[in-house]
Parts: structure tokens; C-alpha cells; sequence
């Protein structure tokens, strides 16, 4: 199983990085694991100009990644407990969570997604929700493999 967490993030937090590093040596246990970051010129451009233009940036910066099994983190998605997140990892296939970007997702990105979930129904910084996505990944795979970390 091969899993990508994607995020429009501009700078580093070494020691958010650090602990989401962290969870990807422990997720390796079950699965390979990944984070990609991307920001570019066009990303820093559109959020200056307005929400329309930054959400169709993040979507022309996503979209290429769209294979395999797609979930989109988004405040309005569906909230989950961390038994119905864990059946995510039945499949043996390659999952992509994709981390929104300041002003969140176009509805046309959100509509390419098998899933649209929510972690909660507070908004996070994105390094946050990046730290909390990984270790609900973690737990996930720990659940799937009767591991004792859930209990």
C-alpha cells in the first residue's frame, strides 16, 4: 500500500516537519508513506488576487495526482471516527489525501475525490491537520492490523 499525503504549504515548521517525519517512519511498519509539498509562483499570485483564483490554482497544482484512490480533507466533509477511517486501508491500492490550501477546494477538484472527509469541524493550520492526518494514518493501519497503538 502506498500512501501520499499532499499539502500547499510555503514555508517549514522543522518541528512540525519533524514529528510528521516521525509518523511516517512508524506508518513504514504497514505501508509506504509520503508527503509532498507544493507551492509555487502561480499559488503565491492567485491567493493575492482572491479565493476563485487561489482554489483554481490548488486544483491546477492537484490535479495532477489525482490517481488511485483520492480523499480531500475539507471542513464540510463527512466526519469520521477512527474505526470507519481505518477501512480506508482494506484495499491494498494507493490512497492521496489532499490537504486544501488557504481558501480550501474548487467544488470541481472536490468532485474528482472518491471521498471528502473532515478531521474536525475546526479549521487547522495546514501543518496541523498534516500532523493530525498522519497520525490517524498511523492509527488507521494499526486498527487494520490489530495492533494495540488504538487502544
Amino acid at each position: 500500500m502506498n500512501i501520499t499525503v499532499y499539502t500547499i504549504e510555503k514555508s517549514n515548521d522543522k518541528s512540525l516537519d519533524a514529528l510528521a517525519s516521525e509518523y511516517i517512519k512508524m506508518i513504514s511498519r504497514f505501508a509506504k508513506a509520503q508527503e509532498v509539498k507544493i507551492f509555487t509562483k502561480q499559488i503565491a499570485l492567485a491567493q493575492t488576487i482572491g479565493e476563485k483564483e487561489a482554489r483554481a490554482s490548488y486544483t491546477k497544482a492537484y490535479e495532477p495526482f489525482l490517481k488511485g484512490y483520492n480523499i480531500a480533507l475539507d471542513v464540510q466533509g463527512t466526519l469520521v471516527d477512527s474505526e470507519t477511517f481505518s477501512l480506508f486501508f482494506d484495499e491494498d491500492v494507493h490512497i492521496n489525501f489532499f490537504i486544501g490550501g488557504a481558501f480550501g477546494f474548487d467544488e470541481a477538484f472536490l468532485g474528482q475525490t472518491q471521498k471528502i472527509i473532515s478531521l474536525s469541524r475546526l479549521t487547522y493550520a495546514h501543518k496541523i491537520a498534516k500532523v493530525v492526518l498522519f497520525e490517524q494514518i498511523y492509527r488507521g493501519l494499526c486498527i487494520k492490523n490489530n495492533h494495540p497503538y488504538h487502544k
